[in-house]
């Protein structure tokens, strides 16, 4: 690998000096010939004086832009690799890039590691080393046949060869849990734990000892030493879902733990030093949040360095067809066979919006599967299906009134504290911080034996 970054000509375009000579200075200790300029028109007269092997140009620059650079080095050069550089590296923008024939692109504040490996996919590759990219296995559920898809699995095996934090916003039911176990999965964490803690499933008075853990004698009840989720997931992955549901004094504890990498058991003295990959996943509209003020900024730059919104189902042209043919393959209809769809039960399908996403449309799909009288579903099968249950239209997806989602998180609260005191009602009152009459009647109301 030596001499052939040795042979290497690196063209790196950056209006901004500084971060051009940085980005500069790291290629040349890595072995590579660098030249260093300005701007796009520098860099088109670069190129009529030397053979380059890349070129690495920032997408924002005065006059011609990145992309219009890319567009005429392509006119001139079409298998000279071109990298882009980006401070907004989103799905939408991986996908116009390499549309538009960009062999990667390198998010700002860049990462030493990660500009070295894509500079060096870009060389093997040509203009074809985005396909060198390790993609994320399509057993994950993250397959697809749109290109909005096929940029998110490039963006999860980026982040997952990374130790950065990253966000995952996308509606209910789009699978953004299926893609924080990838990240983990695809990354160095790999043998090391996954945990997942959801945070909108306890009260604040119990969320923190779920995140830090206790002390034993840390309160009334406390037998034994309990370590927390952060704790649990030392070396490996926490998935933290719902995270835009945690209250503002939640949101102080763990900005502290992401700044600081440790963290204090509830009745400790001492710190604890852990070593986490944080992965946080919501459906809520965090920069609307920090905007409004219910978020903190400084946790929501921590929480989404690096950012992954996963589209909903609606918005993935071709993926409807393609997800439901294999959700249909892993079930056996009644013949004993695997099931498939024929071709128009497959475009009904497709003419459904699936305001429940990929999740609706799985149970759907298995709901059919086992309904049907064959292996083969038919158009037939699918309409009486739908006419049974049809999906809501997109714009008026189903949402739980506030008493059912507060009556719920009660339930949830109430058997998680009775889990943690093994039964002993005493103690479970003790935890959510009731007395032991107000926590019978709750489970009176609950319907809770």
């Amino acid at each position: 690998m030596g001499s052939s970054r040795e042979r290497a000509h690196v063209l790196v375009v950056d209006d901004d000096v500084a971060v051009g000579t940085v980005m500069g200075a790291q290629l040349r200790q890595a072995g590579y010939a660098v030249t260093v300029v300005p701007s796009a028109e520098r860099a088109l007269a670069a190129l009529d004086d030397a053979p380059y092997g890349v070129v690495l140009t920032d997408i924002r620059m005065p006059k011609m832009d990145g992309r219009a650079l890319m567009a005429e080095v392509h006119s001139r050069c079409p298998e000279l690799p071109v990298v882009l550089v980006t401070a907004h590296a989103t799905v939408s923008l991986a996908v116009e890039s390499m549309k538009a024939g960009a062999a990667d692109f390198v998010q700002k504040p860049f990462d030493r590691e990660e500009l070295l490996f894509v500079v060096a996919k870009a060389l093997e590759g040509g203009r074809r080393a985005i396909d060198s990219v390790p993609e994320v296995s399509e057993d994950k559920g993250l397959f697809g046949a749109s290109p909005v898809m096929a940029a998110v699995r490039d963006l999860v095996a980026r982040a997952a060869r990374s130790m950065a934090t990253v966000l995952v916003s996308g509606e209910s039911g789009t699978g953004k849990e299926l893609i924080a176990r990838a990240i983990h999965d695809e990354s160095p964490r790999r043998d090391k734990p996954f945990i997942k803690l959801s945070c909108a499933a306890f009260p604040d008075t119990l969320l923190e000892s779920e995140f830090f853990g206790y002390e034993k004698g840390a309160f009334t009840g406390a037998s034994q030493r309990k370590p927390g989720r952060i704790e649990l997931a030392h070396e490996g992955t926490l998935f933290l879902d719902e995270i835009g549901d945690i209250t503002p004094a939640t949101q102080v504890k763990l900005l502290r733990v992401l700044q600081e990498r440790e963290i204090e058991r509830l009745g400790g003295s001492k710190p604890v030093k852990v070593d986490v990959r944080f992965v946080a996943a919501t459906h809520r509209d965090l920069p609307a949040m920090v905007a409004s003020g219910s978020f903190r900024e400084d946790l929501y730059y921590r929480l989404a360095v690096v950012p992954l919104e996963v589209p909903p189902l609606r918005a993935r042209q071709g993926d409807v067809e393609v997800l439901a043919e294999r959700f249909a393959r892993s079930h056996l209809g009644r013949t004993g066979e695997p099931a498939t769809f024929e071709p128009p039960a497959l475009a009904r399908l497709a003419a459904e919006k699936w305001p429940g996403n990929v999740r609706q449309l799985q149970n759907f799909v298995e709901r059919v599967v086992v309904l049907s009288d064959a292996a083969r579903i038919t158009l037939d099968d699918v309409e009486r299906e739908l006419r049974r249950g049809a999906p809501q239209a997109a714009h008026e997806p189903h949402r739980p009134t506030l008493e059912a989602a507060v009556q719920q998180a009660g339930r949830d609260a109430v058997k998680e504290a009775l889990a943690r005191a093994n039964g002993n009602k005493t103690l479970a009152a003790r935890i959510l911080g009731v007395s032991r009459r107000a926590l019978y009647y709750k489970l009176e109301e609950l319907g809770i034996s």
